[in-house]
C-alpha cells in the first residue's frame, strides 16, 4: 500500500466516524430531550402516557383473546428470542454470503444497542405504569421500553444485513415491511399490556433507529484486509 492510499484510506476513516459521530449525537439529543421531560414529570406527556394507558388496558380486558395474544407476542418478542434469531442470520450472511465484516458489525451493533437500552433504563429509573386492574405485570424500570428498543434494532440490524443478498425491489420493500409490523406489533404490545408508557416505546423506537444508522454510517465502506481481503488481480491469461 502506498503512502497515497494510506492517506485515502485513514480520511475515509475520519468521515466515517464524523459522520457516525454527528447521527449519534442527534438521536442522544432527542432521547436525553424526552428523557428530561419525563423525569421532570412534564404534564402534558405525562397526562397523555396515564390517559393512553387506561385506554388501551380497558381494550385489552374487554377481549379477553387479544389478551392472549399480546402475551404470546411479548414471549415472541423478547431481546433474548430476537437475537438469537438475528444472530443466527449472522452466522449465515458470513458463512454462506462472505459477508464476513458486515455479519461482525451486525452482531456488534446489536450487543451494544441491547446493553445501552439496559443502561438507560437505570439512568432514568422512570416508575412502571400503576394500573388499578392490571393484565399483565414486567420487572423493571419503564423509559426506554426495552422490548421496543431491541425489536427496532435486531429489525433494522437484520434488514441493513441483509440488504445486498435482497437483489429484487419487492423483496427489499417486502423486508422493510415486515420489519415495520415487527416493530409496531412489540410497541402496540407493550402498551396494550399496560406495562409501558407510550412515551416510552417511542423513545425505544428512536434508540434502536438511531443507533443502527449512526453505526451503519460509521461501518459503511469499513473493509480491513485482515477481514474482507481484496481479490488478487488477475493477469491477463488468467482474464481469458
Amino acid at each position: 500500500m502506498t503512502s497515497a492510499d494510506a492517506t485515502t484510506r485513514a480520511r475515509s476513516r475520519l468521515r466515517r466516524v464524523a459522520r457516525a459521530l454527528a447521527y449519534g449525537l442527534v438521536v442522544a439529543l432527542v432521547v436525553t430531550a424526552l428523557a428530561f421531560l419525563v423525569r421532570t414529570q412534564f404534564d402534558p406527556l405525562i397526562s397523555a402516557d396515564k390517559a393512553a394507558i387506561r385506554s388501551a388496558t380497558d381494550i385489552t380486558r374487554g377481549h379477553p383473546d387479544l389478551r392472549r395474544l399480546l402475551l404470546v407476542w411479548q414471549q415472541f418478542s423478547s431481546p433474548t428470542y430476537l437475537y438469537v434469531v438475528a444472530t443466527l442470520v449472522c452466522l449465515w450472511v458470513w458463512r454462506r454470503q462472505h459477508l464476513t465484516t458486515r455479519a461482525l458489525w451486525a452482531f456488534v451493533t446489536m450487543m451494544v444497542g441491547w446493553n445501552l437500552a439496559l443502561d438507560l433504563k437505570y439512568l432514568v429509573q422512570r416508575a412502571r405504569p400503576i394500573v388499578s386492574d392490571p393484565v399483565s405485570h414486567a420487572p423493571g424500570y419503564s423509559f426506554p421500553s426495552g422490548h421496543a428498543a431491541n425489536a427496532t434494532i435486531a429489525a433494522t440490524t437484520v434488514v441493513l444485513l441483509l440488504w445486498p443478498s435482497l437483489h429484487r425491489g419487492a423483496v427489499r420493500v417486502a423486508a422493510v415491511a415486515v420489519a415495520t409490523v415487527v416493530v409496531l406489533l412489540t410497541c402496540l404490545d407493550r402498551v396494550f399490556l399496560g406495562v409501558h408508557f407510550p412515551s416510552d416505546v417511542t423513545a425505544g423506537v428512536l434508540l434502536g433507529v438511531g443507533l443502527v444508522g449512526a453505526s451503519y454510517v460509521g461501518y459503511i465502506d469499513w473493509k480491513p484486509p485482515s477481514l474482507d481481503p481484496e481479490p488478487a488481480p488477475t493477469t491477463p491469461k488468467e482474464r481469458t
